[in-house]
């Protein structure tokens, strides 16, 4: 039972340590994803001149195999390395991904979207974990939820300010400067772990697995060599039936067929849990299945809502700001068919909108919150991600009525179209993500802590796998209100799963949270 008189009304001091890592880990991460998709499609300016459907199907496999490793990441730092140990490799493979990708060709390419998509994996789901292991405390395990609020506002002020970097580097100098901008962003974040490294000694303790999990050659044999099967099998499974390809692409088909056996795996330990522990396991599974259509429509930003940036916004510099902008590369130069030069807002720029949102919106989320717990109506975190589900689809509308205004995409609309969806999206947001890291922290078993976390980064990955094969949908049909209803529906249909089943999600969150 929590001892009233020890609560604490200040966070653990290893947060803001926490904070200021993942906000230059973020930095690095958010730059490069800015610009990748306009670096795939530029085919004049030091690109690579990929055509937009084969860009989508990059992208879309890119940020789901970024968040799909987290599961591996999470399962050996659990087992094997602990959580620091796993931080400091994942962001040194991070950094080198970064600095590779700075270097022209696809050979470089590629191979950088390997090193960050491993680095990834090792780095993101156990520095969430370790920031959960400050709050099991019982002082603090009431500021779990406003701890997670914190820390990703330190997420989006990196992702809001790399933008402008991106953007004068690459206006500036090339497309390689600005990569290797990201590279130097996570080395920073690397030298702020280091640096505090001593602090979280007790909260990185690797727990030993009990009768009931597999061991690391069982689930080798019966998640890895199976995914690789599967992948094979979806890879060429249209060209053995003679058929297009079931989700758009063979890689998108050879990536969601190897999540079967991970899935598998989730579901299985949900079965072998204790009954203890199945109540809660069972709530986090379905709550990753309803968040899959979230991720697939937030990542949308870097593809779907990036192209609609580039090709049907207005983008012109008010004159009086175009010197001012040109002098710190904020101006995209772009010669018209009659030999003039029009000044236009950097695409990327676009990107930084949703972070200043976060930014912004956070401090009012939090007193939102505060100011219902004083009245003992603060929404469970689990109603709080259904709400975000649900906000999240009234941004899809905004879109909707942006088509509309262009005709169908014929004539360009003002950016406050934008704007707007991502004001939208961003309240939905800060709903529903950090409330799904506290969630997670608060149901797992201690031995289960980091690998329930990589399953909340599966559901990411598969989320973000849908979000590049809906960009690939959008970018080929001449309807292009088409993949914001789709977003629409899914996002409804999701928040209607989740609210169902409230009461009794809720009843098992007291139960093992004591009601904190």
């Amino acid at each position: 039972m929590t001892n009233i008189s020890a609560i604490s009304t200040k966070h653990p001091k290893g947060l803001y340590p926490l904070f200021f890592t993942e906000m230059w880990e973020r930095f690095g991460y958010y730059l490069m994803l800015g610009i990748l998709f306009l670096y795939m499609i530029d085919g004049t300016n030091g690109g690579l001149g990929f055509t937009d459907g084969n860009a989508n199907d990059v992208y879309g496999t890119y940020i789901a195999l970024v968040y799909l490793t987290p599961f591996v990441g999470g399962l050996l730092a659990d087992r094997v390395f602990g959580y620091r140990k796993t931080i400091v490799f994942g962001g040194f493979l991070m950094a080198l991904g970064y600095l590779t990708l700075s270097q022209p060709g696809e050979t470089a390419f590629y191979t950088a979207l390997g090193l960050i998509i491993v680095g990834n994996g090792f780095f993101k789901p156990n520095i969430s974990t370790l920031l959960g292991n400050l709050y099991n405390k019982d002082q603090y395990k009431h500021l779990k939820d406003k701890g997670y609020n914190i820390f990703y506002m330190g997420i989006n002020i990196g992702s809001f300010f790399c933008n402008f970097i991106a953007a004068w580097l690459r206006n500036e100098y090339g497309w390689g400067y600005a990569f290797a901008a990201a590279g130097i962003g996570m080395i920073i974040g690397l030298i702020t772990f280091a640096a505090n490294y001593k602090l979280y000694d007790e909260f990185d303790v690797v727990k030993p697995s009990t009768a009931e999990d597999l061991t690391l050659t069982q689930i080798f044999a019966t998640i890895f060599l199976p995914a690789i099967g599967f992948a094979f099998i979806g890879y060429f499974s249209a060209a053995w039936l003679n058929t297009t390809p079931f989700f758009g692409s063979q890689t998108s088909d050879a990536f969601l067929f190897a999540c079967v056996p991970v899935i598998y795996f989730y579901l299985q330990t949900y079965l072998k849990a204790k009954d203890g522990e199945k109540r809660a396991l069972g709530t986090l599974l379905y709550i990753y299945l309803v968040v899959v259509i979230f991720w697939a429509i937030f990542h949308q930003n870097g593809n779907v809502l990036t192209s609609w940036a580039e090709n049907n916004t207005t983008r012109d510099m008010p004159a009086s700001l175009v010197n001012v902008s040109d002098q710190v590369g904020m101006v995209q130069k772009v010669t018209n068919a009659d030999g003039s030069v029009s000044n236009l807002i950097s695409t990327e720029l676009f990107q930084s909108i949703n972070p200043f949102f976060v930014v912004l919106l956070t401090p009012l989320v939090i007193a939102l919150f505060t100011w219902l717990a004083s009245r003992k109506r603060e929404p469970s975190t689990a109603a709080k991600i259904a709400w975000g589900l649900f906000i999240t689809g009234l941004s899809t509308l905004v879109m909707i009525a942006a088509v509309y205004s262009s005709n169908n995409g014929e004539i360009k609309t003002s950016a406050m179209w934008l704007v707007g969806t991502y004001a939208v999206i961003t309240i939905g947001e800060l709903f529903l993500s950090p409330m799904g890291l506290s969630l997670v922290s608060k149901l797992s078993p201690p031995r289960l802590t980091a690998l329930m976390m990589g399953g909340w980064f599966l559901s990411t990955s598969i989320g973000n796998k849908f979000a590049g094969i809906l960009g690939h949908l959008g970018s080929g049909n001449t309807d292009k209100s088409i993949v914001f209803w789709i977003n629409f529906g899914g996002a409804t249909l999701s928040a209607l799963l989740l609210f169902v089943m409230l009461k009794r999600f809720n009843a098992i969150i007291k139960e093992r949270t004591g009601g904190l």
